[in-house]
């Protein structure tokens, strides 16, 4: 088993790829402590204990250092040492050209997609140095190095991410202590089932295996990430997004593209 005897902390565990990272995690030995400001985080702790394995939920908005700090001290007192963090929690509904976005908009995109994971580095890394092992993934995004049309707020705070995850690399590599960073494509995740259909469809054409990736793929990369096997892989960017970041469409495509909408 890759994290047998682990603990690990997984934050936007109520539904999509948190909530597949942490049912893999339980599957591969690890007891989950799952996080989110959903309350029906409740039921992914529920399902990774009917895998034999100990799960606690906490309910706490990671913008917040306070609610943070109380979330991660209660988690610690009921399953022990954070060994694992997965940032995963991030907001993606702040749509809106540079123009038209607000202050109040951007500011709290940037809370939770970035600060959020800085709150969350701090509480666990003082326990890391002293077990001389740690890891911590997180979860940016294509955007982070493509941008994203009417998304500025996402794509300057995934972005963000990969530098904090260079340098907690950087400050931290000699604890025994990996930061990584996984860069998804178009998952099929819940909200993206919910795009219209001409979208969906033009959206995969352009990914060279012609497929969404699943959530369950994305999870099985974090698990890696997460394993002693893992142990000289630091400070990366890691795709996995089907080749979806290289440019494969060429002018001859572009007819097949449109009609791949309608």
């Amino acid at each position: 088993m890759l994290v047998e005897g682990k603990t690990v902390l997984i934050t936007g565990a109520a539904r999509g790829i948190g909530r597949a990272t942490a049912l893999l995690m339980a599957a591969e030995g690890a007891d989950v402590a799952v996080a989110d400001i959903l309350p029906e985080v409740e039921s992914t702790a529920e399902a990774v204990n009917r895998t034999g394995r100990r799960s606690l939920a906490a309910v706490f908005d990671i913008a917040d250092p306070v609610q943070v700090r109380d979330g991660v001290r209660k988690i610690v007192q009921q399953l022990g040492n954070i060994h694992v963090l997965v940032n995963n929690a991030g907001i993606v509904n702040n749509i809106a050209r540079l123009t038209k976005m607000t202050h109040e908009s951007w500011s709290r995109e940037i809370s939770v997609n970035l600060s959020g994971a800085f709150n969350m580095i701090k509480e666990v890394i003082g326990p890391m140095r002293e077990m001389k092992w740690g890891r911590i993934i997180n979860i940016s995004s294509l955007a982070a190095t493509g941008g994203l049309d009417r998304q500025a707020g996402y794509a300057a705070s995934k972005a963000g991410l990969l530098g904090l995850t260079k340098t907690v690399a950087l400050e931290h590599a000699r604890d025994g202590i990996t930061c990584n960073a996984v860069l998804p494509g178009l998952i099929e995740t819940e909200l993206v089932r919910q795009m219209p259909d001409e979208i969906r469809k033009a959206s995969v054409y352009m990914i060279p295996t012609r497929r969404m990736g699943t959530m369950e793929e994305v999870g099985r990369l974090i698990v890696f990430l997460a394993s002693d096997g893992a142990a000289y892989i630091n400070g990366e960017e890691i795709h996995i997004d089907g080749g979806l970041r290289l440019n494969t469409t060429t002018l001859g495509s572009r007819k097949e593209v449109t009609e791949a909408g309608r």
